[in-house]
């Protein structure tokens, strides 16, 4: 009686340790197996080669307006997708600004801002960030606000009465207050930040900020070095015009031909 019992008082144990070891089975199971929507995905900034995504499959993103920089009909378009809780996008900021003015006035280049709001407890009022330079883009303010929402980005973030500070940014760029507000809070705005992210969903972004020139991914590795990204859209340039010129020189013989 004895030997029974101390054999069944080592049961529970046992059983412990069984469930034990299946559930971290079960959780590494989960991990390995588990995926996550671009939109929930955390501001890594990784610099590994992406691929380069298929451009022409992917939806257009809110049309081109307020959040474009350049020539409508540019022949090399850098295309940015940024958070304006992420601290990534908040140091390339500058670098990108940078970017758009070292081209102004040149018929072939354009920038194209797109909004990519992460879906993570830490970037909680990012969406509405979006929104709020989408109601500035109204009054014609887009860029001035997003200056203003990446410079500041620790002092908004980190008070409840964001709303207010943002009005309080709308006020100092001249803009109609009540106007701002009631577009911030329209759903014209929120279309347009959708919109973005379907965009961004559709072309593989997992992190932000990731920028692409013609639709080639920049790794984030160059996005801080001004040099390294005028490189990179001057070769584009220069092979966009190269491809122009071939199919100059070759149409040209066969208009000759047709008119003798």
């Amino acid at each position: 009686m004895k030997k029974q019992q101390k054999q069944t008082s080592g049961m529970p144990l046992l059983i412990i340790g069984l469930v034990f070891v299946a559930a971290v089975i079960g959780a590494i199971y989960f991990y390995n197996s588990g995926t996550s929507s671009p939109a929930t995905t955390a501001s890594s900034n990784s610099t590994a080669a992406r691929p380069t995504p298929n451009m022409a499959n992917a939806p257009a993103g809110a049309p081109i307006g307020v959040n474009m920089l350049g020539s409508q009909t540019a022949a090399v378009t850098v295309e940015e997708f940024a958070d304006y809780q992420c601290g990534g996008c908040a140091a390339v900021h500058p670098v990108m600004k940078e970017l758009a003015s070292a081209y102004a006035g040149n018929r072939n280049f354009r920038f194209i801002y797109r909004h990519y709001p992460l879906a993570i407890p830490a970037h909680d009022k990012s969406f509405e960030a979006s929104a709020a330079t989408e109601a500035a883009g109204l009054q014609g303010k887009f860029w001035q606000m997003q200056d203003q929402l990446f410079r500041n980005q620790a002092a908004w973030t980190a008070n409840p009465n964001y709303r207010q500070i943002w009005s309080e940014y709308a006020t100092n760029l001249g803009m109609d207050v009540q106007r701002f507000q009631a577009d911030l809070a329209g759903i014209q705005t929120k279309n347009r930040v959708d919109a973005d992210i379907q965009r961004g969903r559709a072309l593989g972004v997992s992190s932000t900020p990731t920028v692409f020139v013609n639709g080639k991914p920049v790794p984030f590795s160059e996005l801080n070095n001004i040099a390294s990204l005028r490189r990179i859209v001057d070769a584009e340039i220069a092979a966009v015009a190269a491809t122009q010129q071939s199919n100059s020189a070759n149409s040209a013989p066969a208009a000759a031909s047709s008119n003798q």
